[in-house]
């Protein structure tokens, strides 16, 4: 198989093509082979021989319903031709070389497969970034120029998560910086089965450049850095050596991971197509996210739905603006925590606040002690335990990160002596569920007590039905088919009304309904 020679470019170029072999050639500039890719790794996609992150190759139609951005986007109209324009070498090469930035952005064939991957077979999703970028961008600059880092490090979190905040990979890497949980905590972030900062936009962005700042005091390259990000030092280590001591990106690109290495031409490619989509007829989704928003430190328990009730604001704005608390549950008792709001609301929060808190607190965070029977013991209200039915391709590293917990506290629940795990096994997961009950994303839950005063439980006492897939749901004051339906991951109200036959008008205090079994 022929092999690339290829050579680093700045702003003199040209190309000859000669025995199927494509040359690039620059003044003082070192020759450098790349090797074809081989076979992806877990974590990337192959197509045409170019290995592609999980992000990169996400469902832009999911993406584009899912809870954060499906109420804010829509996408423009316009009367311009979509199909794809076709670009010369010199001409990617002349624009590259316009950009105002500190690092090296070279010109190759592999870059060039890059560029083309995002103008033409990921079109959608990169309208859908532009979208995005308006909103999450500025946080981000703002952090970087904190730090002192290349504004051009942006351009990082497209290839990381494509600017989803709520990503999440198949390994347990979550958020826009996709920080993987050992790493998250070492940098301060704090992860557990209420709290994700990974995915709080602000915090996770605030990590991500203490860490590239630190990576770029070891390797003194940015290139070097960005390989580093994605398979980590020890890798990038492994492949200097290998090099003989060379400490240039192209000079060890052969020696990196596989999927390593179509990720400095990604990153470079994303700083194209991100200044340069007008000449590929792309068009940014028009968001309506706001703008402006400001913080207010929470000192108490707090749901979110008592905020979107009470000031009479969507709940999935709220989730947009608050990724992090997966539960919907902001623990202000045991410590302040943020919250954000858009700008406007800011000022009805603090008038209306003692409503907010006071707005169905004890349906939201029932005071209760559950005694397991036959234990002679007792848990706090927040530990559920739930069943979660392990997908193709799961890991027990990815499930523990998704949940909060450790891979040890998994095997102990579950009797297991390793960490291999077989597809449509069922695991307990012990969760803090912040005192309303919930269902892990595709198993159904579990009885919380073993008791005969079950029945008799406040919300999230819901017991499964022994002959159907149902859970039995005692109606609290305050209740609506919309409210429980809420407490229930994959469940509707219209669903609820059609399997109970009832309307909202027949809701009664101390009825009990039947909730689906997710």
């Amino acid at each position: 198989m022929n092999m690339m020679k290829i050579s680093l470019l700045s702003l003199a170029f040209f190309a000859v093509t000669a025995n199927a072999q494509e040359t690039y050639f620059l003044e003082n500039e070192q020759s450098v082979e790349i090797a074809p890719f081989e076979v992806a790794e877990a974590d990337t996609v192959r197509e045409n021989d170019l290995f592609i992150p999980e992000s990169l190759d996400a469902n832009v139609d999911s993406l584009l319903t899912s809870w954060h951005i499906k109420y804010y986007t829509k996408r423009q109209e316009n009367n311009l031709p979509q199909e794809t324009i076709f670009t010369s070498d010199s001409a990617y090469v002349e624009r590259l070389s316009r950009l105002p930035r500190i690092m090296e952005l070279s010109y190759n064939p592999e870059v060039r497969r890059c560029i083309d991957l995002y103008v033409e077979r990921r079109r959608s999703l990169v309208e859908y970034m532009l979208g995005l970028a308006d909103f999450y961008f500025p946080m981000i600059e703002q952090t970087l120029d904190k730090y002192d880092l290349p504004i051009e490090l942006k351009f990082l979190a497209i290839v990381e998560s494509a600017l989803n905040p709520v990503a999440l990979s198949r390994a347990g890497a979550s958020g826009l910086w996709q920080f993987m949980l050992p790493t998250g905590k070492m940098y301060g972030l704090e992860i557990n089965s209420l709290i994700d900062e990974r995915r709080d936009p602000i915090k996770s962005t605030d990590a991500a450049c203490r860490y590239l700042r630190d990576m770029y005091k070891t390797y003194g390259d940015w290139n070097l850095v960005i390989a580093a990000y994605n398979c980590g030092p020890g890798n990038v280590n492994k492949a200097i050596r290998r090099s003989g001591g060379k400490t240039d990106y192209w000079s060890i690109y052969q020696h990196l991971p596989k999927e390593t290495r179509s990720y400095v031409p990604l990153f470079i490619a994303a700083n194209y197509v991100m200044n340069y989509y007008g000449e590929h007829n792309l068009f940014p989704v028009e968001t309506s996210l706001p703008m402006s928003t400001d913080t207010l430190m929470i000192e108490k328990q707090l749901h979110l739905d008592q905020v979107a009730a009470v000031l009479n604001v969507d709940k999935d704005l709220l989730k947009s603006l608050n990724p992090q608390y997966k539960r919907d549950i902001i623990p202000g008792n045991s410590k302040p925590y943020v919250l954000r709001l858009p700008t406007t609301d800011v000022f009805s929060f603090v008038d209306m606040q003692d409503s907010i808190f006071a707005h169905r607190y004890e349906d939201l965070f029932p005071n209760r002690t559950y005694v397991v029977a036959g234990k002679g013991n007792t848990r706090s209200a927040n530990q559920q335990s739930i069943t979660h039915r392990v997908k193709k391709g799961e890991t027990m590293n990815g499930i523990a990160h998704r949940y909060g917990v450790s891979n040890k506290q998994i095997r102990s629940w579950n009797g297991l002596t390793s960490n291999s795990l077989s597809a449509g096994k069922n695991l307990k997961i012990v969760v803090n569920n912040g005192g309303v009950a919930i269902a892990a994303p595709n198993a159904a839950i579990k009885p919380l007590v073993a008791d005969a005063k079950q029945a008799d439980s406040p919300v999230g006492s819901a017991q499964a039905d022994q002959n159907q897939s149902f859970l039995k749901y005692k109606v609290r004051s305050g209740d609506s088919f919309y409210s429980i339906s809420k407490k229930y991951q994959g469940t509707s109200a219209k669903e609820l009304m059609q399997i109970n036959n009832m309307s909202n008008a027949s809701l009664k205090i101390g009825q009990i309904i039947k909730v689906p079994a997710v």
